[in-house]
């Protein structure tokens, strides 16, 4: 079967297209014929080695966190999964494998995909929505009737956390570029605004708000000033550093280390075939064009959640 690989760290230049044998499947294991993976920054981040210490991997290595595909083969004990299912799932960060033909899966990370979308589609969702999913229900604990203000709302993960926000009742402040301001209207945000500016204070955006979400990536001077934009007892959640707590009022800071989890994605997929959760996709590219879309990724030319479609 065909596979993208990468047999070093290094720049886009390292990934290659590559023939390689099929697996089979052990215990607990399903074989998914790929229909589709997508791009995450991680993927960008892997590859370069930059987080060889937290996710040590084995060469040669197959990136593509994301999947959307149909089961091929089952491996013993497993149940539930059927040949012919489409399912999709986040792989683990180190032992990924969606940017090929065939991949293997643990059983328990599977959920089936939506069925009012594209299969391709799908894969938009696992690394993102598990992302916006652990972020507001897990580290913030948000509770109907919040205030919420997502920083980099227009992103992959960003889009989801402000939908998934507005279904569990919050009051949602959306702010990112003008261009993304008609599709955040259209996920319910009760406010959407251009750009943070940190200088002007919470007061300028409505703020501050009980929970906090940032996937903007500024200098630590500016991550300070996002403390004042947490409410007395809030918190704050970022993808792009730590925003400095506040004690002696109460404001808590966290950060998440996404993982897989089959339930919670099924959840998420229940959300979209209700009407209640999209997962933009800006582009769709072959698996062929990996290496071109990690270079525009890192030279900033993506237009958003790329599609990556398999051989």
């Amino acid at each position: 079967m065909k596979a993208i690989r990468f047999h070093e760290f290094g720049g886009s230049e390292v990934l290659r297209h590559e023939d390689i044998e099929r697996p089979l499947p052990g215990t607990g294991q399903v074989l998914v014929r790929v229909a589709a993976t997508s791009f995450n920054p991680v993927d960008d981040h892997i590859r370069a080695g930059f987080l060889a210490e937290m996710i040590p991997i084995a060469f040669p290595y197959v990136p593509g966190l994301d999947l959307a595909g149909t089961v091929a083969e089952l491996g013993a004990d497993v149940t539930g999964p059927e040949v012919g299912d489409r399912v999709a799932a986040m792989l683990p960060l180190d032992s990924a494998g969606g940017a090929a033909e065939y991949v293997l899966v643990r059983a328990e990370s599977l959920a089936p995909a939506p069925r009012t979308t594209e299969l391709v589609d799908a894969a938009a969702l696992p690394l993102s929505g598990l992302a916006a999913w652990q972020t507001l229900f897990e580290l913030a604990e948000l509770k109907s009737g919040q205030t919420v203000l997502v920083n980099g709302a227009g992103g992959a993960v960003g889009s989801l956390v402000v939908q998934l926000a507005v279904d569990a009742g919050a009051h949602v402040t959306a702010v990112d570029a003008p261009r993304h301001a008609d599709r955040l209207r259209g996920y319910g945000a009760d406010r959407v605004a251009g750009p943070l500016d940190l200088t002007a204070g919470p007061g300028a955006v409505g703020g501050p708000f009980q929970v906090v979400v940032n996937h903007v990536r500024v200098s630590p001077e500016e991550l300070a000033r996002l403390t004042s934009y947490v409410a007395d007892g809030g918190v704050s959640a970022s993808t792009a550093g730590p925003v400095p707590e506040d004690p002696a009022r109460g404001v808590r800071s966290t950060s998440l280390w996404v993982r897989s989890d089959g339930a919670q994605l099924a959840e998420l997929v229940a959300k979209v075939d209700a009407g209640k959760l999209r997962a933009h996709v800006a582009a769709h590219r072959p698996v062929a064009e990996l290496a071109a879309v990690h270079e525009d990724a890192g030279a900033g030319r993506l237009p958003g959640k790329t599609v990556v479609l398999a051989p």
